[in-house]
Formats: structure tokens, sequence, C-alpha cells
């Protein structure tokens, strides 16, 4: 329980990090996405779930039981592999415009390490930390967790659905489906992991998915297409 309400807060002290730092470099760049300490605040709402684990049937959130390789490499892994397919098809494929400025999809780094790290945290929080912890917790008081199976497996679907639902895509009817088949496949195994390894596995999936798209992209965006692009 010790580590996992560490590692809760970990990342709590990363956002707040994160608040000061983008507030002190909010002058040298435009369209900095910058959180407020009540964003940061709402984010507590997330921790008494910590407590609930074991009661919902549901490893510790941070399982000291596993392997480092197992609840975090192969994750982390996971969700690499998740960026890379995007790079190839958005950048690679669909993008056939050089960047003039940062997209909306990346921020300057070393900034970008503090503010999609905490979005992460946030996504996995609101996404599946508290529906599915709440839902499984209800369920184990139902004639002794019967249905508490049950119950995960369509909280799984439903919480997979939202992201991909959320962020529709307009475009082409091919890529409309990729993002909607691999919005949906990553939520999916971020839930599966959650309730086999524990909610950090989960957390790390998408910290590697984001790790690849929005930080390692932006890096390359900012110091290699921008750096090189010949002035208007």
């Amino acid at each position: 329980m010790r580590k996992s309400i560490i590692f809760y807060c970990l990342f709590l002290l990363i956002a707040c990090i994160g608040i000061f730092y983008g507030n002190s470099i909010s002058g040298q760049y435009t369209h900095l996405r910058i959180w407020s300490f009540e964003h940061l605040a709402v984010l507590l709402v997330g921790l008494p779930f910590i407590f609930l684990q074991e009661k919902a049937g549901l490893p510790a959130a941070y399982n000291s039981h596993l392997s480092l390789g197992t609840k975090l490499f192969k994750p982390l892994l996971i969700g690499i592999l998740f960026g890379i397919a995007d790079i190839i098809v958005i950048e690679c494929m669909l993008n056939n415009t050089p960047h003039t400025s940062l997209p909306p999809y990346t921020q300057p780094f070393p900034y970008s390490l503090f503010l999609y790290s905490s979005g992460a945290f946030e996504i996995e929080v609101f996404y599946r930390l508290i529906p599915i912890t709440l839902v499984l917790f209800i369920f184990s008081k139902i004639k002794n967790g019967a249905y508490q199976y049950h119950a995960f497996m369509v909280m799984a679907v439903l919480t997979s659905l939202r992201e991909p639902i959320e962020q529709l895509p307009s475009g082409t009817t091919w890529f409309i489906v990729y993002s909607i088949t691999t919005g949906f496949a990553m939520n999916f195994l971020q839930a599966i992991f959650f309730k086999k390894q524990g909610w950090a596995s989960s957390v790390y999936i998408r910290l590697g998915h984001y790790l690849v798209w929005h930080i390692l992209n932006g890096i390359y965006i900012q110091y290699i297409v921008l750096s090189n692009a010949v002035p208007g």
C-alpha cells in the first residue's frame, strides 16, 4: 500500500513541478498548455481509490510482487509500439505538409516531459482507476462477487471505447477505422493489465505511447524539422 501511495503522489509532484516550470517559460512560447493548481487538486479525488484495490478484487496499484520487467518494461514496450504505429500512420503516411510550428499534440521539450507524464496520469485516474475500481468494489458486495468478472469485462469494453469516441478523427475511412481500432485495443490492454498486474502497469502503457507520440515526436519536430526549416 505504501508504495502505491508513493507512486500516486510522485505523479502529483511531477504535475506540480510542471505547473511551476510551465509558468516560468510561458513568455517564451505561444500555445503553451499549463495546468492550474485547481486541476492538480482534482486529481486528489482518485487517491482514496488506491485504498480500495484489494477490496475490489484488484492487485495493489503498484504491485511489489512482480518483477520490474513484468510490471514496467513489458507494458511500457506495448505503449511504445502503439506510439510507433501512430508515427508511421499520421506523420509518415497522412501528413504531407512540413511542420512550420509545433503541432497541437506536442509541446516544447523538456516541458513536454512534465505535461504528458501528468496527462497520462490524469487519463488513467479518470478513465480506469476510478470507474473500474468503483464498479468492481460494488459488485464485490453482490453475491460474494459472483458477477465481478462479468462486471469487469463490461467496464473494460466501456472504458476502452471512451477515448476513441471522444477523439474520433475526421478524414478518410481507413484512418477513422485505424484510430478506433488502435485506440480501443490499447485501452482494452490497459484494462487487462490493470486487472492482472495493478493500475501502475496501465499507466506505464500510456506513458510508453505518450513518450513516442507526444514527447519524442515533439523533440524531433522542435529540434530537427523546425531548425532546418527555411524561413518563409
